[in-house]
């Protein structure tokens, strides 16, 4: 078997007005992520993950903050883009591993829907994602609450021929 492993960053800023979305999940919470698309750092995460290990580039080549075509898109639809694009170059992913560092609001109730999102946008079989969240105990822009970040991690196969 041939394999590859990819890593994926994305950090965005608290605003106020905005949905906060996480892994194609809406979190309540009064403060939403600032960002051209849905602000989806989970998903723009794994994306690039996705991308880096199918020597593929990054998200900016594919959906830039420049294009009117992707203002307020749903990042899921990007996530299942960069999945296809993998598959089109003969690779699988094989599991995901993603760890949000947020202050507030709390994530635990939530992680299982993301990993069953992600799972589902990608095509991919149960317990292949794992999502984790983490504080950094009031340190640095998360712990002031100004903002996450999400490292993302990704195992991707050779399909194999039939």
């Amino acid at each position: 078997m041939d394999y590859r492993i990819g890593t994926g960053f994305d950090a965005h800023k608290f605003v106020e007005a905005r949905p906060f979305i996480l892994g194609g999940v809406t979190i309540p919470y009064e403060k939403g992520l600032l960002g051209h698309s849905d602000a989806d750092a989970l998903c723009h995460a794994v994306s690039d993950a996705i991308l880096g290990a199918a020597a593929l580039g990054d998200m900016g080549k594919y959906f830039p903050d420049t294009d009117p075509k992707w203002k307020g898109a749903d990042s899921l639809v990007m996530l299942k883009e960069c999945g296809r694009m993998a598959r089109a170059k003969g690779w699988v992913v094989s599991n995901v591993d993603a760890t949000i560092v947020c202050q507030k609001p709390k994530l635990a109730p939530y992680l299982v829907p993301m990993s069953q999102m992600i799972e589902q946008t990608l095509e991919i079989g149960p317990d292949r994602v794992n999502v984790k969240a983490k504080t950094t105990e009031g340190m640095g822009f998360e712990g002031r609450e100004e903002g996450l970040s999400v490292q993302a991690a990704v195992l991707l196969q050779k399909e194999q021929e039939s």
